[in-house]
């Protein structure tokens, strides 16, 4: 019986070993592919977004790959994807949750599967590998407290109900993020996947009062001073928040009334042109050392519970506690068809109403 036992064993560890020396050739053999072709170039990957910049700087000292990116939304980027088909000037994108499955719907995508797949939620990927959540993000708001008109620092999304100052969502009809805050709105005032009508009627009274701001939340128009109250994804406030002349001016919390937790998955082209440097792209966003980087951008891994951060990197995220109140999508399907008919209820019941 000891016998047939260590014979199985070492079957087994053979087995086991065996298939990590095929994993370690099959990445070898994607790495020689990918410095092959020798670049890489991205949609919707600009170096201030999550740390982006951290990536592509490892991909061009270890693999000499050249780098470029084109920013633009989630629903250009499979736009893109679609209309350039063989043509294609992209190889990779990264796009919203939603849009993940909307991408390998239309036939756009081509599947990958990294070699830490097994760390991904399963709720966070395809199962066949067109995509997968690289990191999270939670709709925040980034206050400029210079500029509230004597109002206090909103904690909660009732407080935007009754404050002096304007709010800057962005264009809900082209990015995630500002979809997201509506969604993130709605479950904050009682509303779901389904039922994001809690959130317009917050919004259509805040425009009533004047007080939605057409600037998109952006580096560029906070430095300007146009955004007072911007509602964003927590990883691109605090990023904002660092890059500013004056930093302390700026708080960046998670409204305690409720948000919504998503994330951001890399697509890549089915059409593309570098294929096998986009697949060593998703292989490097996720091992330790892209997951860090994403988080030095403020993001928070997909596979943070399997990572040891440095002190320095979790010192840049928001504190656990903002996160109780925090709530995942819980139905995707239906956030779809809501989130498709979202820019038409935008514009008939809030946009109507601004003064």
């Amino acid at each position: 019986m000891k016998q047939l036992f260590l014979a199985s064993l070492l079957g087994s560890t053979i087995a086991m070993c065996t298939a990590a020396m095929a994993a370690d050739t099959d990445l070898k053999t994607l790495e020689a592919a990918a410095k092959a072709e020798g670049a890489v170039n991205s949609v919707g990957m600009p170096d201030d977004w999550a740390n982006w910049r951290g990536t592509w700087e490892d991909l061009a000292a270890k693999y000499g790959l050249k780098h470029i990116d084109t920013d633009m939304s989630s629903a250009q980027e499979i736009a893109k994807f679609a209309a350039e088909k063989d043509n294609a000037s992209a190889d990779i994108g990264d796009v919203g949750a939603a849009f993940g499955p909307i991408a390998a719907t239309k036939g756009v995508t081509q599947p990958y599967k990294p070699s830490t797949w097994e760390q991904i939620p399963d709720w966070a990927k395809d199962k066949d590998g067109h995509w997968a959540l690289a990191y999270t993000g939670t709709i925040a708001f980034i206050v400029n407290k210079k500029l509230l008109h004597g109002s206090e620092v909103p904690t909660k999304w009732a407080d935007l109900k009754t404050g002096k100052y304007k709010v800057s969502i962005g264009d809900v009809s082209t990015a995630a993020q500002a979809a997201n805050g509506v969604l993130a709105a709605a479950l904050a005032n009682g509303g779901d996947e389904k039922n994001i009508q809690p959130a317009l009627l917050m919004f259509a009274d805040i425009a009533k009062q004047g007080r939605i701001s057409l600037a998109n939340p952006t580096i560029a128009t906070m430095e300007k001073g146009e955004v007072e109250v911007g509602v964003v994804w927590d990883f691109n406030g605090l990023s904002y928040k660092a890059k500013m002349a004056n930093p302390d001016d700026y708080v960046v919390l998670i409204p305690s009334d409720g948000s919504v937790i998503s994330g951001y998955t890399t697509i890549i082209n089915k059409y593309a042109k570098h294929p096998n440097a986009a697949k060593l792209t998703r292989e490097y966003i996720f091992s330790d050392a892209g997951q860090i980087n994403l988080a030095k951008g403020n993001a928070r891994p997909i596979r943070a519970e399997h990572l040891t951060l440095p002190a320095e990197v979790q010192a840049k995220l928001l504190p656990n506690e903002q996160y109780k109140n925090v709530t995942p999508i819980k139905d995707p399907a239906a956030w779809e068809a809501t989130s498709k008919s979202l820019p038409q209820k935008w514009q008939e019941e809030v946009i109507i109403n601004m003064q």
